[in-house]
């Protein structure tokens, strides 16, 4: 059994802007059934797709990074652990990151993420994109004040456009350097955010995230 997928429906090419009220929301299901999307994982972690995870770690050339992101209830969590339920977690760890500790707040807004980028034959794993640190500081200005940054930094009006410039740059410098970078953004419908919320109200499980830990591997050789 394959699942055959075109990229080319869900890419976002180089340079070309995304409007998301243009991107559907919910597709059309690539199998009928649930227990069919369960062998078909099961195939896939037998087979040469994720297997070949092991030869990226033993190799020690090249580092990957998976970066998610998405609306709250979007299902960041669930999809990094569908993910890495197939992969070889020998060299794979996920980064949650949340509000910065006291130390990260001495260092500049990208010193984190580089912290934790670039080791050759690895996989990291980002629940959430640093740039949502970009739309939370529009909204809480409060955050760059205890930051320390000097007043003419923090009020001028190009502050935001010269932060995603430097992330750009930061991402070009992880290439150049053996970083290669795959950016998912889980897109769905408002009312299907809000019908997540009210299910997450009776599951407390789903009111905090669990995916923000280092996987290690047990004796079956599943994540743990």
């Amino acid at each position: 059994m394959k699942m055959k997928i075109d990229s080319k429906d869900f890419r976002v090419r180089p340079r070309k802007k995304v409007h998301l009220s243009e991107w559907p929301t919910i597709v059309k299901p690539f199998c009928r059934l649930a227990e069919e999307y369960r062998k078909l994982l099961g195939e896939h972690v037998e087979g040469v797709e994720l297997a070949a995870n092991a030869f990226h770690y033993a190799s020690d050339r090249y580092a990957l990074l998976l970066i998610f992101q998405g609306m709250d209830a979007a299902g960041k969590d669930g999809a990094i652990r569908h993910v890495m339920s197939g992969v070889n977690p020998q060299g794979c760890q996920v980064f949650s990151f949340k509000q910065p500790s006291a130390d990260e707040l001495r260092h500049d807004f990208l010193w984190r993420t580089r912290a934790v980028c670039r080791n050759a034959g690895t996989s990291a794993y980002f629940n959430r994109s640093f740039t949502k640190k970009l739309l939370v500081v529009r909204l809480h200005p409060e955050i760059l004040r205890s930051q320390g940054l000097f007043e003419e930094l923090r009020t001028r009006k190009p502050f935001g456009k010269e932060r995603y410039r430097s992330i750009v740059n930061l991402e070009s410098h992880l290439y150049r350097n053996g970083t290669r970078t795959l950016k998912v953004f889980l897109h769905l419908s408002r009312e299907e955010q809000r019908k997540r919320f009210l299910e997450r109200i009776d599951e407390p499980d789903k009111t905090g995230s669990s995916a923000s830990r280092t996987y290690t591997k047990g004796n079956t050789g599943r994540i743990t």
